[in-house]
């Protein structure tokens, strides 16, 4: 694993398995939320996004957490050898999301832009909600554009993803 993608609903874990996924094999993340957001919650513009989205995908070695099909998508899919899909229920995504509010209000998470803190927003919860009916078929197509030399791992429950690192942590290799 050189080139890993790590996708599914907000919520469901995928910057926090992304550190702890580069902690484990020193492959550096990153964060697409990060490339995307500018200070003050401000979007990029596409061809801005997509040119830095570009530009990090094509470095040697990443774990890109975030889905954002529609930017430099398939460059990183055809660039990956491994996609991590976090295929979690929405009770789980939500609440995940919900806690995430309640301990990191105010306050700017590791993977997120600067000046862009955590808050309450009801249009994003909303985005979560209604992925599994929305997103996910879109990501479900996109996941089957994988090739038969890239690997798909797909959790469907937090504690079979936060199992996979244990074991790779422990086995000390990286497959």
């Amino acid at each position: 694993m050189q080139r890993i993608l790590v996708m599914g609903s907000s919520g469901a874990g995928k910057s926090t398995f992304a550190r702890k996924l580069a902690a484990i094999t020193g492959i550096p993340a990153i964060s697409l939320d990060a490339l995307y957001w500018k200070p003050g919650w401000m979007p990029s513009e596409d061809a801005e996004f997509d040119a830095r989205v570009a530009a990090a995908a094509n470095a040697p070695r990443w774990i890109m957490d975030g889905n954002y099909l529609s930017h430099a998508g398939r460059l990183r899919r055809d660039l990956a050898d491994t996609a991590i899909w976090l295929d979690l229920p929405r009770r789980t995504c939500m609440i995940g999301v919900m806690i995430r509010v309640m301990t990191s209000y105010g306050r700017v998470r590791p993977e997120m832009a600067l000046d862009c803190p955590e808050r309450f927003d009801a249009d994003f919860l909303h985005y979560v909600w209604t992925f599994r009916r929305i997103q996910r078929p879109r990501l479900v197509d996109f996941l089957e554009g994988l090739r038969s030399d890239q690997t798909l791992m797909r959790f469907t429950r937090r504690s079979d993803a936060d199992r996979y690192l244990h074991d790779l942590s422990a086995s000390g290799s990286v497959h």
